[in-house]
Parts: structure tokens; sequence; C-alpha cells
């Protein structure tokens, strides 16, 4: 790390029983049960947590690319985030699809906009090269 990079937060949970367990943030803030895709048990799973993460930071880095094309974001920005959860012979993968609302915003911007968030956003980062994802407007 360069002395002008810093870490600006460090979340730390808890979990147990993995997905048919519970997870809790060292803060109490989560707090939350986990159960497997697909089962009646209550509680969440991972990719829903996943999914969730994802579409807050991908709108966080909307308004920043926003900010830096000077273009007013709509109150109604949204992103509907889909995380499959997949297996074939290899073993268990990850795929998503992210669909992001930009109503009132022109096409071309839009897509300036997603594009812009897909490079910055810390999730995207992560996930590039690693899962297929697709990125839709609409």
């Amino acid at each position: 790390m360069t002395e002008i990079e810093k870490v600006l937060y460090t979340g730390k949970t808890h979990t147990t029983g993995g997905r048919d367990g519970a997870s809790r943030s060292s803060d109490g803030r989560l707090d939350v049960k986990l159960s497997s895709p697909g089962s009646a048990r209550p509680g969440t799973n991972p990719e829903q947590l996943f999914a969730a993460g994802w579409s807050a930071c991908f709108i966080g880095a909307i308004g920043l690319a926003a900010g830096k094309l000077k273009v007013a974001l709509p109150a109604d920005l949204a992103v509907d985030t889909e995380v499959d959860l997949r297996n074939s012979a290899g073993g268990y993968f990850l795929q998503a699809r992210l669909n992001v609302r930009l109503p009132g915003i022109d096409d071309d911007t839009a897509q300036a906009l997603v594009d812009t968030a897909h490079q910055t956003c810390p999730y995207s980062k992560a996930t590039r090269g690693n899962i297929d994802v697709t990125i839709n407007i609409v």
C-alpha cells in the first residue's frame, strides 16, 4: 500500500453454520439468519446478500460517474441485481445480471454512466474476469 492509499472501512462478520446458519456484524447492525437457496427455512442466502451489496455499491459508482459527467440522476434510479448459483462438472459458480433503471436519462448518457460505474465499482472490479456479468439498461 502506498502512502496515499488507506483503508476506508473494514466490514467484519462472524458466521456460524454456513448456508444454514447465521451471520452477525461486529457492530451488530447486521444480524441475519441464513438458509440455502430454495429452502423453506427462514433467512436469506449469500447470493441475495451479494446482490444487495453489489447493487448498493453500483448505485454509488453511478453517482460518482454522474458527478464527473455533470448529469443529474433521477430520484427513482434503481439497480436490480440477480446472482445465479450455478453447478457444472467443475463445481459451483456464480453469474450475475445488473439491470439498471435510469429513467429520463438518454441512452448514450445512461450507457456512459453504467460503463464508468462498472469500471470503478469495487464489486465489479472484484468479479471482473471471475464470473459472467451482464449489465442491462432497462
